[in-house]
């Protein structure tokens, strides 16, 4: 059924529109108007096919090449640049962008540079990069982790994703095999084994992820339980470092963050506390404690989408894979993991790619008691088959049930 749903995101998703860029085509020279080229895609419309030389890629990046998030999309960018035979010049990078009127100056900056295909990667950029794309039906602009793009009714607005949950849910099965390891070896008892979660906002993003965690944990261990502090940001190293003594102190004995930065397990490590990171290898800043992390493998996307222009092919309205198409990942796993993880993950990771494992599957979670049969918040149905069908009719997160066995406040 997911394929099917990302088959008709894809069929009803608008075409590319023209590849002009930036003061747009209206200061288009001459020689690069000859250079482009017409073909009729598969829906049956005319797009204007852009040369490999010429095209120019804009990004707008929250943070920049020291911060795990941003790093991660960076080299995605250069491994599809590469993979298609574009120069590292021909990508414009625009970092430590807030999710504030900046994020519009600085994407009108790129369409009047003469990118004819802008990515907007954090949540907060998509209602100003949506008021630059109506202005410039020319350029092609996908927005990371948003929501807007199937109601926005523009033609030129993407929305991308990837399956993040799954590699969330197998790392928790990690950090439950460590949990099991540590009860057999009398260090706690199984109801001592809390987990922490180290959470930037209450978004539907991060619960989808904490989520997932959890139950990949507690399919090791049933006793397991969570507690989620919010730092409301994406990147405070020292908030993140805080609120991971916090979760300790609070008697959680294994650790996990969706926030962007070392700060988490830098503090895990301090405590020998072992701990599941996010976007990077976090070995390097706890070498003793972290045990693997969760990681996009954005080049996935990008290979796609720059693919799509260089061909006139329509992009999806909506796109997000998981480990079928290695657009998710974990890392290596580090010294703290138990023994037999790795063997198990590989079972795991191999049960989500041919179905027989569904992340968010009804019979393995209760809200307020209950196993939640019907889940509709804007009208369409996300629970069937037995299962939350997560970004599967659009590419955002959509889980946001705070289930039993979690608690979740503001630090």
């Amino acid at each position: 059924m997911k394929k099917t749903a990302k088959v008709l995101c894809a069929l009803v998703s608008a075409a590319l529109l023209l590849a002009g860029c930036g003061s747009g085509a209206k200061t288009e020279t001459k020689a690069s108007a000859e250079a482009e080229s017409t073909t009729t895609t598969a829906d049956g419309s005319s797009q204007t096919v852009v040369p490999k030389e010429q095209l120019k890629i804009g990004v707008l990046l929250i943070g920049d090449e020291n911060e795990g998030y941003s790093a991660s999309h960076i080299n995605g960018l250069k491994e599809a640049a590469k993979t298609l035979g574009l120069s590292e010049e021909q990508l414009i990078f625009k970092t430590n962008i807030r999710e504030d009127e900046s994020s519009l100056d600085a994407t009108e900056d790129l369409a009047n540079q003469g990118c004819q295909l802008i990515f907007g990667t954090s949540f907060g950029y998509e209602s100003y990069m949506l008021e630059v794309a109506k202005d410039h039906p020319e350029i092609t602009f996908c927005h990371a982790s948003g929501n807007q793009a199937a109601g926005a009714g523009l033609a030129n607005f993407h929305n991308y994703f990837d399956d993040i949950y799954e590699a969330r849910y197998v790392s928790g099965v990690a950090a439950g095999l460590k949990l099991k390891q540590m009860i057999d070896e009398g260090k706690i008892k199984p109801d001592q084994a809390r987990l922490g979660y180290v959470g930037a906002y209450p978004y539907a993003e991060v619960i989808s992820g904490y989520t997932a965690f959890y139950l990949g944990a507690k399919s090791v261990v049933p006793e397991t339980t969570m507690k989620v502090l919010y730092t409301n940001s994406w990147g405070d190293p020292a908030v993140e470092a805080e609120t991971a003594k916090q979760l300790i102190s609070d008697g959680c004995v294994l650790l996990s963050q969706h926030a962007d930065t070392t700060g988490a397990p830098t503090a895990a490590e301090e405590e020998k506390v072992p701990c599941v990171g996010y976007n990077i290898d976090m070995t390097g800043v706890a070498p003793d404690s972290a045990i693997t992390s969760p990681t996009n493998n954005w080049g996935v996307y990008y290979t796609y989408a720059m693919e799509s222009v260089l061909s006139g092919e329509p992009i999806a309205t909506d796109w997000s894979e998981g480990f079928a198409q290695d657009a998710v990942r974990l890392t290596k796993l580090g010294t703290a993991a138990a023994p037999g993880t790795e063997e198990k993950l590989k079972e795991v990771e191999q049960q989500i790619k041919d179905g027989t494992l569904h992340v968010f599957d009804t019979k393995n979670f209760t809200v307020n008691g209950k196993e939640v049969t019907s889940y509709a918040p804007n009208g369409q149905e996300l629970i069937s088959d037995g299962y939350f069908h997560e970004s599967e009719y659009r590419s955002s997160p959509s889980f946001d049930l705070i289930v039993d066995g979690i608690e979740a406040t503001a630090n």
